[in-house]
């Protein structure tokens, strides 16, 4: 997590520090005409944006679309079947795997001060919890059926999956 940060960072910090040390100021020419004078930028500065910019274009689709998920299955406890999820720029694991017709127990710890990050959402359970900076808050549900049931923060930012499976499908050995 802190490398992701680390790294967004000073991607957006070189692209800032890029764009205000070679920003040109636009001159309306002389003729008495509103047309803008053309303003060449050396070729190592154009080369720098387009480089920077496309590699801002492949960190967002690498964040949205092929960063892993991680995956854990509850293990089951007197009969329930529990998780611990760390909330720190997004719910790790954020694919959990339990089985229908027995009870699960979430058990959600906020390590990031994140305002998006004080709520988790249900939608399907018709649950939210409100998760307090450093403190756990469980969420308990017993799903019917098997298919998958979403999760996410307050404002649809994160998300993560509670993926049910059927209890009476037999197990691969």
């Amino acid at each position: 997590m802190k490398l992701r940060s680390c790294l967004l960072s000073s991607m957006l910090g070189v692209s800032l520090l890029l764009g205000i040390a070679h920003t040109a100021k636009a001159q309306i020419s002389d003729a008495g005409t509103s047309e803008f004078r053309r303003i060449e930028q050396p070729l190592g500065v154009k080369a720098g944006i387009v480089a920077a910019g496309a590699g801002l274009i492949g960190l967002e689709l690498w964040w949205f679309l092929f960063s892993k998920t991680k995956v854990q299955t509850a293990q089951v406890d007197e009969g329930v079947q529990t998780v611990e999820v760390a909330v720190d720029g997004g719910y790790s694991p954020n694919q959990i795997v339990v089985q229908a017709g027995q009870p699960v127990k979430l058990t959600f710890l906020r390590k990031d001060r994140s305002s998006c990050l004080e709520q988790v959402i249900f939608p399907d359970f018709n649950r939210s919890v409100d998760l307090p900076l450093n403190q756990k808050r469980t969420v308990e549900v017993t799903p019917k059926e098997a298919g998958s049931y979403p999760f996410h923060c307050g404002m649809n930012m994160f998300r993560g999956t509670l993926t049910v499976e059927d209890s009476s499908k037999p197990e691969a050995s």
